[in-house]
């Protein structure tokens, strides 16, 4: 993996699916839309990512494979691509962070930092 630096900025936003989730089961079921921003001055793809979630419980689990949702997406200067999914947690709350293989039209590889953010249940942290 090359040195290149980000031009990338990832803007993050969860949800809580209350009506999906049971509690009596310990099946907390959250969705995030995730914004990635090309604030470079070339074409960037989206040719992978890597998950890690994090329970309350500490359980990690690792998630990797090519593109988000069935896409490879090029992001081109200035502009954003936004994605949403999900994921399943045993706690009611939890955080995600990882990356994403990105590559530039040059053929530069580079990874972009998914910033740590949480997931919650509403009300659960006072």
């Amino acid at each position: 993996m090359s040195q290149v630096e980000s031009p990338i900025k990832i803007k993050i936003d969860t949800h809580y699916l209350e009506q999906q989730s049971d509690v009596a089961e310990s099946k907390y079921l959250f969705s995030y839309t995730i914004t990635i921003i090309n604030l470079g001055d070339k074409n960037v793809t989206l040719k992978d990512r890597h998950w890690i979630i994090t329970d309350a419980n500490g359980k990690e689990s690792e998630v990797s494979g090519s593109g988000v949702v069935g896409e490879t997406p090029t992001i081109t200067p200035n502009t954003a691509y936004q994605y949403s999914s999900g994921t399943v947690m045993e706690t009611p709350v939890g955080f995600m962070r990882g990356f994403y293989g990105m590559e530039d039209d040059k053929g530069q590889r580079f990874l972009a930092t998914i910033p740590t953010f949480r997931l919650a249940v509403p009300g659960i942290l006072q």
